[in-house]
């Protein structure tokens, strides 16, 4: 495919079972859509919460064309020796269809309490998690030494078919020079197209401070979004989608979570293509998942309709 990869994250698969899950991704499928993406909590805020990876392999297991994406796994929350086995599994199961995204979270701190984590220390758990986990996947034995990792002769094989890409989240300058040094590529949420691409020139320059030479970077974007023919019905289905996840009011937001029919989200996106983005992922709220689903491949035709 020429162009950025499209796809999307649908909220009503919170809580589906296996049918429904089948639907939607086959559905996602005849639709044109590129990818799914799955999000990934273990006990957010009421307890909520779906394995990132475990959803993954659900999708590239039913399909055998969408590639799938993590958008974002809470890496510092796991084991990277664990984390390192899923992922080669993963590669196995559907080589080259799948983007490893991660993030430290934030919304929760009693998350990682409760996965016995001080959330001060995420940050370097995440740098240690990434390092450990990049040696994992050669499939050598590793012996790391970290303030939270100690590997000793840690080995995982067989390792992936082919490379994983790893894009790194976070809107601080911290996370965006993490994804300099360790990543693949950026992953951005709430910032307007022109701190996107400011972000991706602060990561270029973070790669080259830490001598990386990357052949090719994957640039995403999680982008919530409202949907219907009605701007205002659109922006109701967005905002309660939201308010519901958060607890906080979509106005917060609203600056960064356009509503409107397809043609209007296109045209929203189309300043972060040129910025640098890649793969979207469209957090799509709309009358059902027909719809949603239906609105995603329009605007996927869109971006690809611009695209050079």
């Amino acid at each position: 495919m020429s162009g950025p990869s499209t796809g999307v994250i649908l909220n009503r698969l919170g809580g589906a079972n296996a049918g429904q899950w089948r639907r939607l991704i086959k559905r996602a499928e005849a639709a044109g859509l590129d990818h799914l993406a799955v999000g990934d909590h273990i006990s957010f805020h009421t307890g909520a919460g779906a394995d990132g990876l475990l959803a993954a392999a659900n999708v590239l297991a039913v399909s055998e064309r969408l590639s799938a994406n993590t958008a974002v796994y809470l890496l510092p929350l796991r084991h990277p020796v664990l984390v390192a086995r899923q992922l080669a599994d993963i590669s196995t199961l559907a080589p080259g269809r799948f983007i490893f995204g991660v993030g430290i979270g934030g919304e929760d701190r009693h998350e990682a309490e409760v996965c016995g984590v001080d959330p001060a220390t995420r940050g370097h758990r995440m740098d240690e998690c990434l390092q450990a986990i990049r040696q994992l996947l050669t499939g050598q034995p590793v012996d790391f030494e970290g303030q939270f990792i100690r590997l000793t002769q840690a080995q995982i094989i067989p390792p992936p078919a082919e490379r994983i890409p790893v894009i790194i989240g976070g809107r601080s300058d911290a996370a965006i020079g993490r994804a300099g040094r360790y990543g693949d590529g950026w992953f951005g949420i709430w910032v307007s197209a022109g701190r996107y691409r400011q972000a991706i020139a602060q990561m270029h320059q973070a790669a080259r401070d830490a001598r990386r030479d990357v052949p090719g970077w994957t640039n995403a974007l999680n982008i919530w979004c409202g949907v219907d023919k009605s701007p205002s019905t659109a922006r109701v289905h967005v905002a309660q989608a939201m308010e519901n996840f958060y607890g906080l009011p979509y106005s917060a937001f609203e600056k960064w979570s356009p509503a409107g029919p397809p043609q209007q989200l296109a045209e929203f996106l189309m300043p972060y293509l040129a910025a640098g983005c890649s793969v979207f992922n469209l957090i799509i709220n709309g009358p059902s998942a027909e719809a949603e689903i239906e609105a995603a491949a329009e605007i996927r035709q869109r971006l690809l309709d611009v695209t050079p």
